[in-house]
């Protein structure tokens, strides 16, 4: 994937008032992979220790795959559609994931609010994107 064409794509899409400008995507999803890792990390160690049934740890490896799709398809493939269905089932499996770890170990559902806020705003912009660019 040449990132300098998949900018100036990108660059050429009509966005809604409230897209962010392109520089802040890259240290919002540094924090949040942070995030991300320590709470699947939690969650894995947990499931191969016996502690968390595979159940719990589905929907976390769900949202890792799912998550990982979404910058080859929006800017690999260039496909606004699939990315938003792509990044639908992120939030839908983060909702699924927070849901089942919150009697567990409710801190790793807590500290995913901000990796919910931002997918929610996400999913609005990315939903918002393809409409605009239909």
């Amino acid at each position: 994937m040449d990132n300098t064409s998949s900018a100036a794509w990108y660059a050429q899409l009509v966005k809604p008032f409230f897209a962010p400008p392109a520089w802040v995507f890259g240290p919002v999803w540094s924090v949040l992979y942070v995030v991300i890792a320590i709470s699947f990390g939690f969650v894995l160690f947990q499931t191969i220790k016996r502690r968390l049934p595979f159940a719990v740890l589905l929907p976390f490896i769900l949202n890792l795959l799912f998550n990982a799709a979404y910058t080859p398809i929006q800017f690999g493939l260039r496909n606004n559609l699939l990315a938003s269905i792509d990044i639908v089932l992120v939030l839908g499996t983060l909702v699924w994931a927070m849901r089942v770890i919150w009697g567990r170990a409710r801190w790793v559902a807590l500290v995913n609010i901000p990796y919910l806020l931002w997918v929610g705003f996400a999913t609005v912009l990315q939903l918002s994107i393809t409409w605009l660019n239909r």
